[in-house]
């Protein structure tokens, strides 16, 4: 253990007896809640995709300069930095995502997204906050009021972070490579949590170590010979081969990867042709690939290669397909164990014992862990998004609950905003200690 971890990690005890009488988390939550909440509303209602959150990013920067933050502004394009500085102590980073999703939203919600726009490539898409990035947002300024006027209750530093570009895992990066960590106080750890329907709202829930998936996207172009519909024998049709590939490409998790051992190749979209009775010259699939352990990551990548690059020549294509990863790459968030385990007891303070829950590792991904992987130990929370009831049935047997990123998703903001308030609270104050103590 390095002798900074092991600083932080004995460093900024919890809050004491008195400290602890004079601040009631849940009054301090409920009085911030009305305005959290018009916050989340607006935000809601005028989401923007990756790397355009120009109107987000300085509704957020206005929001804490107001609470007395010193904000930077554009760090990795379109994010944010705030710093409040309290006396000496820790360093602390809590960080909030700033994008949306192209979904078009059919939640119902008298404040859904109706907004339209033009994509990177061009196309009209709707866009819509499907992903919880609202909530966590409102969640953040929030917290930033209660620590600003609370002051007495820690000490140190407090960097909040408003990242973009999460949904295309390429944010994190960007504001690494503009200096976040050395224009800016270095955290001695990073913070953030994500809501969804994993858990009822009104609960969290905590995973010790590796916390989600390695994540891979690739592109895959299979080339062809075009030609007439009615004469399929004079070509070579990349969609026949597109569609034998994507069936092959399902075996690898199930017949390649050693069983109990974790792997996802799903294919999100295939795009080929332009009219019906003509046979296009190519076809691109679009992959995920979700791993856990470096060695599996490799084998899966290796293998849908080997199938794409076999499926080809067995058809007698033209040319070799082109098997490229994008840039939307992570690796897998690790939640460091110590920090978790003294976490734990200071939300269990906060929220009860019987609202924090232990939790198996989740699929999806994101780039948090390009922070963690600096070298800074992190800890990502699991903020319980799913109205009670609905969850209990759901449990039974019932209907499904939708996922994040589905048209359908909607946290049930309150108390699941309440519940995100308290918990970086009480995380914050635990890492930061007390104003008064050694």
């Amino acid at each position: 253990m390095s002798a900074v971890r092991t600083w932080f990690l004995g460093a900024a005890l919890s809050l004491g007896a008195s400290a602890q009488a004079a601040v009631d988390p849940v009054t301090e939550a409920n009085e911030a809640y009305a305005k959290a909440y018009g916050l989340y509303v607006t935000l809601h209602q005028h989401p923007e995709l990756s790397g355009a959150e120009l109107q987000t990013s300085a509704k957020l920067a206005a929001e804490l300069r107001a609470l007395g933050y010193s904000v930077t502004e554009h760090v990795g394009g379109t994010g944010l930095v705030a710093v409040l500085a309290n006396g000496a102590g820790n360093t602390v980073m809590l960080r909030t995502e700033l994008d949306a999703l192209p979904v078009e939203e059919k939640t119902g919600l008298p404040y859904a997204s109706k907004l339209r726009v033009k994509d990177p490539a061009g196309r009209e898409v709707a866009v819509g906050h499907m992903c919880g990035h609202d909530l966590h947002m409102s969640a953040l300024v929030a917290t930033a009021g209660i620590m600003a006027r609370t002051r007495g209750t820690w000490h140190g530093t407090l960097v909040l972070v408003g990242q973009p570009a999460e949904e295309t895992v390429a944010g994190a990066r960007a504001m690494v490579h503009d200096g976040l960590f050395t224009r800016f106080p270095r955290p001695n750890v990073a913070l953030a949590l994500h809501v969804g329907n994993e858990l009822p709202a009104g609960s969290v829930g905590i995973v010790e170590g590796i916390y989600n998936t390695n994540s891979d996207a690739v592109r895959i172009t299979i080339y062809g010979r075009g030609g007439h519909g009615s004469a399929p024998h004079t070509t070579v049709d990349p969609i026949v081969i597109a569609a034998r590939t994507i069936l092959a490409l399902q075996t690898i998790a199930s017949r390649e990867v050693k069983p109990g051992e974790f792997a996802v190749v799903s294919v999100g979209y295939i795009n080929a042709g332009t009219k019906n009775n003509i046979i296009p010259e190519q076809a691109e699939l679009g992959l995920t690939v979700r791993t856990r352990k470096a060695e599996v990551r490799k084998q899966v990548l290796a293998a849908i290669k080997r199938i794409t690059d076999a499926e080809a020549q067995a058809a007698g294509a033209p040319r070799a397909p082109n098997v490229e990863l994008s840039y939307e790459t992570a690796d897998a968030v690790y939640n460091d164990p110590t920090l978790a385990r003294r976490l734990r007891v200071a939300l269990e303070a906060a929220l009860g014992k019987d609202k924090v829950i232990s939790q198996e590792p989740i699929t999806p991904s994101e780039d948090f862990s390009v922070f963690v992987e600096q070298g800074i130990p992190g800890f990502y929370l699991s903020l319980g998004g799913a109205d009670p009831e609905k969850y209990a049935q759901a449990q039974a047997g019932g209907p499904a609950l939708p996922s994040n990123h589905s048209s359908l998703f909607a946290p049930d903001v309150d108390p699941a905003l309440h519940t995100a308030i308290e918990a970086e609270v009480a995380m914050l104050r635990d890492v930061l200690g007390r104003k008064d103590s050694g």
